[in-house]
């Protein structure tokens, strides 16, 4: 596909084509409004895209990790629904951890751990949630880490059986030093008296559908989404430039004036008059010209990023396991999840084959972030043939890929440095910042949809709404309604 001749002065310019700036310009598209969009890559999707692996006559799909959907918005449903038809679907949801050589439902399955672990164990994380409930309720201990809130909620030991060792693998910091604001944006709400109600029938069964059961997956992968936003957005007016990037962003301190973009065809200019970015916001900084003041620059570079290295794996085996996807949090094996993609949708793998997508989380400094393809699969595969998963003999093909600025790192001091930029960035009028990166919050699909959608209601109506009310719902992040489609 030819890349568009960009205009000069587009109404609106839009950085980033994943899911927030996608839902940004759908929406403006719906009421006439065309937009930009510069994308980075060739295919549009940011990480809910979904990558298409070649191999002679077969052909595997794969999202980047598992993108399941769920969300408390009706009209996010729909708007998925209106684009895909009968590629919607709903999916049985199996999720489990991977604990020495057993499986462990999760959210935790307080039945499954006692036969897992035993009465005595069992007994002790009884005990451990009673003291804790004294400490932190009775004599009102402060959570002020990540650390604290899982303890006072579920225990010492079942915190460190279930919790802490995985957020320390995910995050590469202790849980010490990672802010609260992890666990009350994802397992709000989620504590082991809540389990135990569930346990034994006391939960209800009135309300809302746990996404615990199942959820909305399309036919041909997450990524079906954003290629069908971006056909209608071409088909309606709006130019997509993919393999293009900003390089420099000018303003006069109130507002961006110009935009300097790097595209296939050299360096254009642009003046815009709006501008949504979904860039990571400590890489949007270093584009400003002026610079931001020392202050700005300074906390961002007292925030960190996390980076994935995945390895995808087409295999000759029917199938691996039945869940979607699978934990693994003990410290000692290197990888962090695995998704088997035909558990979402059998047309993501040919018949009689299945693929396996593994997922480790790294620093860009780590040794693991430099090793090549062939490492990193002499690095899983004793694990995988220990557990009887899959021998070498049936990998087909490894490809590896790697994503810096993946996971916004919620350090104990990250909201400080966050709302320095943030106070700054506010004085830019004309810019409106959304998504996983251009927030630096760690929410899932549905959410930057949301603030996609919201960025184009402030520029249709001319005011403004507070985005990080997106996603900071007081419950549980993974329950909600299961919607049904209409009819």
């Amino acid at each position: 596909m030819s890349t568009p001749r960009l205009q000069t002065d587009p109404a609106i310019l839009i950085l980033g084509a994943g899911p927030a700036g996608l839902a940004c310009a759908m929406e403006l598209s719906r009421h006439g409004r065309p937009s930009t969009i510069v994308e980075r890559d060739e295919q549009v999707g940011g990480l809910a895209k979904t990558l298409t692996i070649k191999e002679g006559d077969d052909v595997f799909l794969t999202d980047i990790g598992p993108h399941r959907f769920f969300s408390k918005n009706q009209y996010l449903y729909d708007f998925i629904e209106d684009l895909l038809h009968e590629e919607w679907r709903k999916v049985p949801r199996l999720t489990r951890q991977f604990v020495d050589g057993k499986y462990y439902n999760y959210p935790v399955n307080f039945q499954q751990v006692v036969k897992n672990l035993g009465l005595w164990k069992s007994a002790r994380i009884g005990f451990d949630y009673v003291m804790a409930r004294l400490r932190y309720g009775l004599l009102k201990k402060p959570l002020r880490t990540f650390e604290d809130y899982v303890v006072a909620n579920f225990g010492r030991s079942l915190a460190e059986f279930s919790m802490i060792n995985y957020s320390e693998k995910i995050w590469g910091i202790p849980c010490s030093d990672i802010h609260p604001d992890w666990a009350k944006q994802r397992i709000s709400g989620l504590n082991l008296w809540s389990v135990l109600k569930n346990a034994i029938g006391l939960g209800g069964k009135k309300g809302p559908k746990s996404l615990v059961d199942e959820f909305y997956y399309p036919q041909f992968g997450t990524g079906r989404i954003y290629q069908e936003i971006g056909r209608h957005l071409r088909a309606t007016g709006t130019t997509i430039s993919t393999k293009s990037e900003p390089v420099k962003v000018r303003h006069d301190g109130k507002r961006i004036t110009e935009v300097d973009l790097r595209t296939p065809d050299g360096i254009v200019t642009v003046k815009p008059g709006k501008v949504v970015e979904s860039v990571p916001i400590t890489a949007f900084l270093e584009l400003l010209d002026p610079p931001p003041p020392t202050a700005v620059l300074d906390a961002a570079k007292q925030l960190r990023w996390r980076a994935q290295v995945y390895l995808f794996l087409t295999l000759d085996k029917e199938r691996v396991t039945t869940d979607n996807w699978i934990y693994f949090p003990s410290k000692d094996i290197p990888f962090g999840r695995t998704s088997e993609m035909k558990n979402f949708s059998e047309d993501m793998c040919p018949k009689g084959k299945t693929s396996f997508f593994i997922e480790f989380f790294a620093f860009e400094s780590d040794p693991l972030w430099r090793m090549e393809k062939d490492q990193v699969l002499d690095l899983v595969m004793p694990w995988f043939e220990k557990w009887g998963f899959f021998t070498r003999k049936e990998v087909r093909n490894a490809y590896l890929w790697k994503r810096p600025h993946v996971y916004p790192v919620y350090d104990t001091s990250y909201k400080t440095h966050l709302s320095t930029i943030t106070t700054w960035l506010e004085q830019l009028e004309n810019l409106i910042y959304v998504g996983r990166p251009g927030r630096f919050r760690y929410t899932n699909q549905d959410h930057s949809l949301e603030m996609g959608i919201i960025a184009s209601r402030m520029i249709l109506e001319g005011r403004k709404y507070d985005m990080d009310t997106v996603g900071s719902e007081n419950e549980y992040f993974e329950k909600g309604p299961i919607y049904e489609k209409r009819i």
